[in-house]
């Protein structure tokens, strides 16, 4: 499949580089470039958002997860992913509790960026391995810090959330536990019910709150 992608960030060397592995390595054959939020959304209007959007963090136009959840309802069948310097777990909770299809810091290495793409293409939640360190720091988590009653969820529910934690797409899921995909989707849904979400990457920020 051609893969169609933007990437959008005000650093003009980033954006050549990344529409390099792009076209090197994941075989995009259009990779548009927009320097702010603002240019992205005249070329996501005008042309189409494609299948894959990449946006930096923080870049003129750019209001964090407001943007986010902007650019997931308006253009829904992309999938959208923010690249960012910044790797702090308050900005990669509010993006992905925003909906985005990952948050991949740049400090990763080409090879872990193109894998991460490769991933999120292919259906899965990409989360920066940093965040399943889970080291308990005293008050982390706390303050409202989201608890989900396991007693709600079936035994086979229980199987699936952890996978679904992974980032792991329903296809994936279905082959680590042997069951059908349909039935897969049948338990996610009851699992976004569960959590109040409605996208898995909503659930994954939200169970990742709870620390």
């Amino acid at each position: 499949m051609a893969i169609r992608a933007l990437i959008a960030d005000d650093h003009e060397l980033f954006r050549s580089g990344m529409k390099q592995l792009l076209v090197d390595v994941l075989h995009a054959e259009d990779v548009r470039e927009a320097e702010s939020m603002d240019r992205a959304l005249e070329i996501l209007t005008a042309e189409g958002a494609g299948d894959l959007v990449l946006v930096d963090w923080r870049m003129p136009g750019m209001s964090g997860a407001e943007s986010l959840a902007a650019l997931r309802d308006g253009f829904p069948e992309a999938k959208v992913a923010v690249i960012s310097a910044w790797e702090e777990r308050s900005d990669i909770l509010a993006a992905l509790g925003a909906g985005v299809h990952g948050y991949i810091p740049k400090s990763l290495s080409s090879t872990q960026i193109a894998t991460a793409l490769q991933g999120i293409l292919e259906g899965r939640i990409f989360v920066p391995p940093a965040m399943g360190k889970r080291e308990g720091a005293p008050g982390e988590g706390s303050g409202g810090a989201f608890k989900l009653d396991q007693d709600k969820l079936t035994l086979r529910q229980r199987d699936v959330l952890p996978e679904l934690l992974k980032g792991q797409a329903s296809k994936e899921i279905a082959r680590t536990l042997d069951i059908a995909e349909g039935t897969v989707k049948i338990h996610l849904a009851a699992i976004y019910r569960a959590l109040g979400v409605r996208t898995r990457a909503e659930a994954i920020a939200k169970m990742s709150k709870a620390g």
